[in-house]
């Protein structure tokens, strides 16, 4: 198998509001697709970006009283650090809003330019009277005037399909002030698609993209003349200004895409890589995820940038359906809107990357999160038929080791390996449903070894130890190489089974040849079963407070400044009971990625426990005989883990966590005053 070079991307989230459930449909899928393709032995380089760019985040900005780059950022920071809880492995993350994704902008319209693909004229304009400024289509919602639909945006209704100018929507209104926008007139720079119809068509035909999309394409766009390509704003606007047009900015659609050249620019520049080597490379591969909503503007308007400035066009568009809940939409007043970091608060990320990848095909569909389902799935297929054969097996032979020749299986080894190519394929086509099926089947096998074989009971013979170190060596094998399918999937999983079996799990190769003659790691829980409580939990609405509207505050003046949170009163403070306790034991809780168990004591009384989530922050032997300050008064709270009598006081910031400790000569049980 010859060594491919690939270029993957995701679409770029846009740097105005948090990573939720339906973004990780796609980063989920597409770093499944990235790690595949490493452990196989290719090339990989997985590069991302925050879209910063447009109106919304200069009126967000303003409302919040930051400059866009500020802003930015901020949400740069919360995105990188909701990726890496769930294991997305970019090689480079960066930002549309830098030197480098400037530079690429430069160059694409300089070629547009010599190509006398750029026109100018006016056009009319939805306005927000409000705000001030012109509305992107996106920023627009009224009535479909195809189908009715309420609530649909500017450019496309989810509803029926359908695609029309944002001047034709029904009953408009602003995404930003609410206000019923006006036409006014804009000068505005286009880009004219037409003479690069012909091509589109082709490209578009040449077995690129889904099946299902070309004859989208064919059928609504490519049949009849393309329009022209709108792609300037005037000021006011976050973005970069055009050379060659003062006043005039590129539009956020335009330079979106830009950002994955100037991200791989950047990554380039750190790892010395020429970047001609990756987007002017016709030996290399360039695949993009994406969801559908996005479609028009990756398959039509991208690569005709990329083919007039001498880019490498995609070898691969493949764009996924919608997240939607209990068969709806996402909906915030329905609880249904889960943000990442609510998800985190109480379910391992693995739970949800296989529930993604258990339900992702090569098609466009849409996905459906169904809570029963994710338990289901979850506490049958990983806890009870894959991690079961580990934690079945691997504490009977701590003290041997696995057998120095692999025993006779029946052939289940052999069959499994020799249907590795089958889930490589299933893999390489974006299937892992049809990947994950294939994978339980295969522990469904290797169960049923399990069963008939009983080395449970085996292990209460002395006389039938080997016997039994035969039997656990087949069943850790089996469980190996199921791993090393599952490993895009659960790298998690596959680092566990590693320390277990000593020695890395990172080629595909590895599913094809017996674990011989090596140690076995004493066995750690490596998955818990999941609570239906706790997903429950994730979609009960979070408490929000109401803000009753006021002047504009003088930050000079501590009774009009605004509050970091919301307000309470003296006589509110007063009924906390903060004293200082002394931590005479911690230990992790190994259900829970963040808490620690806690045993504080007030200096008189039976100790109290406190669950705290400082475990990222503080090893337990850290803080065995250290004083903290603890809320005394708090109603002891019920857990899945126990009961919490108690709360220790600590401040800090995302990553960051520090307790309150009280000065030298306190004693465990004072108030604080």
């Amino acid at each position: 198998m010859s060594r491919r070079q690939i270029l993957v991307t995701s679409a770029l989230p846009y740097a105005n509001g948090p990573i939720h459930l339906g973004h990780l449909v796609e980063y989920i899928q597409t770093d499944i697709f990235a790690r595949f393709q490493r452990l196989r032995g290719h090339r990989v380089a997985y590069v991302c970006a925050d879209d910063t760019h447009g109106t919304a985040i200069m009126i967000r900005a303003q409302k919040e009283g930051v400059a866009p780059e500020q802003l930015v950022a901020a949400m740069a920071t919360s995105h990188q650090r909701d990726f890496a809880a769930f294991g997305i492995s970019f090689d480079h993350y960066g930002s549309t809003h830098s030197a480098a994704s400037r530079a690429a902008c430069d160059q694409i319209w300089q070629a547009l330019r010599a190509a006398n693909l750029v026109v100018e004229r006016s056009v009319e304009r939805l306005y927000d009277p409000v705000q001030r400024t012109f509305l992107a289509d996106r920023f627009v919602v009224g009535e479909c005037p195809r189908c009715g639909a309420k609530d649909q945006y500017g450019d496309n209704c989810e509803a029926c399909g359908s695609t029309y100018a944002a001047t034709e929507l029904k009953h408009p209104r602003s995404v930003h002030s609410g206000a019923t926008p006006e036409l006014r007139p804009s000068r505005q720079l286009f880009v004219r698609l037409e003479p690069l119809q012909e091509f589109l068509r082709g490209w578009t035909a040449s077995g690129v993209l889904q099946p299902e999309v070309a004859n989208y394409l064919a059928g609504h766009f490519l049949h009849q003349p393309l329009q022209d390509w709108d792609v300037s704003r005037p000021a006011p606007y976050f973005g970069f200004e055009i050379p060659d047009e003062p006043g005039q900015y590129w539009y956020v659609w335009f330079d979106a895409p830009i950002g994955y050249i100037g991200s791989t620019a950047e990554w380039c520049a750190r790892t010395g890589e020429p970047l001609d080597d990756w987007w002017r490379n016709d030996a290399g591969e360039i695949v993009h995820f994406l969801g559908k909503d996005i479609t028009y503007f990756h398959t039509l308007f991208w690569p005709a940038l990329l083919k007039v400035a001498g880019f490498r066009l995609p070898t691969r568009v493949q764009i996924h359906g919608f997240l939607r809940v209990r068969g709806e939409k996402m909906s915030k007043s329905r609880g249904t809107f889960v943000t990442a970091a609510r998800y985190l608060q109480t379910l391992d990320p693995a739970w949800l990357r296989y529930y993604y990848a258990s339900k992702l095909g090569p098609r466009i569909d849409d996905l459906d999160f169904v809570p029963d389902e994710f338990v289901g799935k979850v506490n049958s297929d990983l806890v009870g038929r894959v991690v079961n054969l580990a934690s079945r097996s691997a504490r009977l032979v701590e003290a041997t080791g696995l057998a120095v020749r692999y025993p006779d299986d029946g052939g289940l080894f052999a069959r499994a390996a020799a249907l590795g190519e089958t889930i490589a394929a299933a893999y390489e086509a974006c299937d892992t449903k049809e990947a994950m099926r294939l994978c339980m089947g295969l522990a469904d096998a290797a169960n049923e070894y399990v069963e008939a074989k009983a080395p449970w009971t085996l292990k209460k013979d002395p006389a039938r130890a080997g016997e039994l170190q035969d039997v656990c060596t087949v069943v850790l094998n089996l469980f190996r190489q199921i791993v090393v399918y599952l490993t895009p999937v659960l790298p998690e999983l596959a680092a566990q089974t590693g320390r277990l079996l000593g020695g890395a799990v990172d080629r595909w190769q590895q599913a094809q040849e017996p674990l011989v003659g090596t140690p076995v790691a004493p066995f750690e829980r490596m998955m818990a079963r999941v609570e239906v409580a706790a997903v429950q939990a994730m979609f009960e609405p979070e408490p929000t407070t109401a803000v009753a509207a006021t002047p504009t505050p003088d930050p000079t003046d501590p009774l009009t400044r605004e509050p970091l949170a919301a307000e309470i009163q003296l006589a509110d403070f007063e009924k906390v009971d903060l004293r200082v306790v002394r931590i005479v034991a911690a230990e992790p809780v190994p259900e829970a990625k963040k808490l620690l168990r806690l045993q504080v004591s007030l200096g008189s009384g039976p100790p109290r426990t406190v669950f705290a989530g400082i475990k990222g922050a503080y090893a337990p032997e850290q803080l065995v005989g250290r004083l903290v300050v603890m809320v005394a008064n708090l109603a002891p709270r019920r857990m899945k883990f126990g009961v919490s009598e108690g709360m220790v006081v600590a401040a800090g910031t995302d990553g960051e966590v520090f307790l309150l400790s009280p000065d030298a000569g306190a004693r465990p049980g004072q108030r604080l005053h």
